[in-house]
């Protein structure tokens, strides 16, 4: 996406052998907004000098003109460009230019699902159609899990914070964002129903758009109501997706069990695209669950099933809320490194939980 094709700084009388007729051209990477190109062209240039913000000195210097520069956060940017002669005068051109590394994917762009399944009741949803986040059905975890759960038990790097949740065109939003904060490199969010919604069986179908890039570790996932008397791993967790981000994973989602047999236990299953990764487009990832199992579906096709009927699998039978968030690192994923580009977005369009009827 080219962003600017502007030139200019052209003096009333200028010598034979100074610069004159700057042009720029800027031009945004579509697959990686952070990455900028400038192309600068000027009669008699001898040299080029690109300025970042208000520096004193340039950030890079060449003979060609051609500077490509990786922006790590977001905002409004200052550039200028110098051209250089010979006799060491220059013409020069300043911009403003904005750098928005969301991902912006058409909401329309893939799949939905149904408002309603034969045999179920919509017992309830969240369209996130209002402009704030509804506190009657969601509130917030905060901090770095410390001191009782420091990294979230899984040496994650994130601070967790509700400014970073937000509704926006009908969508909510989970940042995750490269900042330091309160002693955290990283900043983030986690949300959850926890007493406020929780419930036992049905079909749960959430339309998200997924994140990407090492480190990143989205997560819809549901924990037992019961966490706060029995802890973890005894109250249960039901991982509806889970996507760990880098080296070629982006394409699958894992969907997981953990309960207590005598210790902790998991098992589950993954789901690997034919084509693309889940940054792509927007994809429904839900769960049946009843009294006999726990089926994991991405876009309604059945990639897993478990059964909950054993009887050290009593956690399954209990009523469990929702989670969602953004880790950044953790013993999963690694950290993030230079090819991970802040910041990233979960976007949800909607939660859905059905339940049969009587």
């Amino acid at each position: 996406m080219i962003l600017l094709n502007l030139s200019c700084d052209k003096a009333d009388s200028v010598p034979i052998d100074d610069p004159s007729d700057l042009v720029v051209v800027i031009t945004q990477s579509e697959e990686n907004p952070g990455v900028v190109t400038i192309q600068a062209v000027a009669d008699n240039a001898d040299e080029y000098h690109l300025y970042i913000g208000s520096a004193n000195e340039p950030v890079a210097i060449n003979v060609s003109g051609t500077f490509e520069h990786v922006f790590i956060q977001p905002g409004q940017y200052r550039i200028e460009v110098r051209a250089y002669g010979s006799s060491g005068r220059y013409v020069r051109r300043t911009m403003q230019i904005m750098v928005d590394m969301s991902n912006h994917v058409p909401v329309e762009d893939g799949f939905f699902s149904p408002i309603s399944y034969e045999g179920f009741e919509l017992v309830w949803n969240d369209e996130f159609d209002e402009s704030t986040i509804d506190p009657a059905d969601w509130i917030f975890e905060t901090g770095t899990g410390c001191p009782g759960l420091c990294g979230w038990g899984n040496n994650e790097l994130q601070y967790y914070r509700q400014e970073n949740a937000w509704i926006e065109d009908d969508i909510l939003i989970i940042e995750a964002r490269n900042e330091a904060w309160q002693g955290s490199n990283y900043t983030s969010a986690r949300m959850k129903t926890q007493g406020n919604r929780s419930f036992r069986y049905g079909r749960v179908d959430i339309r998200a758009l997924l994140p990407k890039g090492q480190g990143i570790w989205p997560a819809l996932w549901m924990l037992g109501e019961n966490i706060s008397s029995v802890g973890w791993p005894k109250c249960g967790e039901i991982d509806i997706m889970e996507m760990i981000g880098g080296r070629g994973r982006e394409n699958q989602v894992h969907g997981t069990l953990h309960w207590d047999n005598n210790g902790h236990t998991y098992t589950g299953g993954r789901y690997t695209l034919e084509t693309g990764i889940f940054a792509d487009e927007y994809h429904v990832f839900s769960i049946i669950w009843d009294e006999t199992s726990i089926k994991w579906l991405v876009n309604d096709l059945q990639f897993h099933e478990i059964s909950i009927t054993p009887a050290h699998m009593t956690e399954f039978h209990e009523k469990f809320f929702f989670i969602f968030n953004v880790a950044v690192g953790g013993n999963w994923p690694g950290s993030p490194d230079e090819t991970t580009v802040f910041p990233q977005q979960m976007r949800v369009d909607y939660i859905r939980v059905f339940q049969k009827i009587d």
